[in-house]
């Protein structure tokens, strides 16, 4: 009962990535392209609106966000591993969250809207 793998075997499981990455960045372009046109036609029609984004919301919800995983992240990897490079899998996070709440705050003081 101990066989070992065919070649046929060891091609189609280095295919299937492949032809997974290829199929998923044609739907990816397709979806791109069609989004395109229908903004086009959108904005020949006169119909076109341009969508409602709030930054600020955004950045603070990102920023707690990225804030708390890092935190729990870093306090993990220093647990687990000490003060090693993994380290930077929760610090980097961190950071960034850090970062974004700074951006709201301080966007928020200037009174934008």
């Amino acid at each position: 009962m101990n066989q070992t793998p065919n070649d046929a075997v060891h091609i189609l499981l280095a295919i299937v990535p492949i032809v997974g990455i290829v199929m998923g960045s044609v739907v990816a372009f397709l979806y791109l392209l069609w989004h395109h046109k229908r903004t086009m036609l959108l904005i020949k029609l006169g119909q076109y609106q341009k969508p409602n984004f709030d930054l600020q919301s955004f950045a603070l919800l990102t920023g707690l966000l990225l804030t708390s995983i890092g935190l729990v992240l870093s306090i993990v990897f220093l647990f687990i591993e000490g003060f090693s490079y993994s380290l930077l899998g929760g610090l980097i996070p961190l950071s960034i969250g850090i970062g974004l709440i700074l951006y709201y705050v301080i966007r928020r003081g200037d009174g934008a809207p």
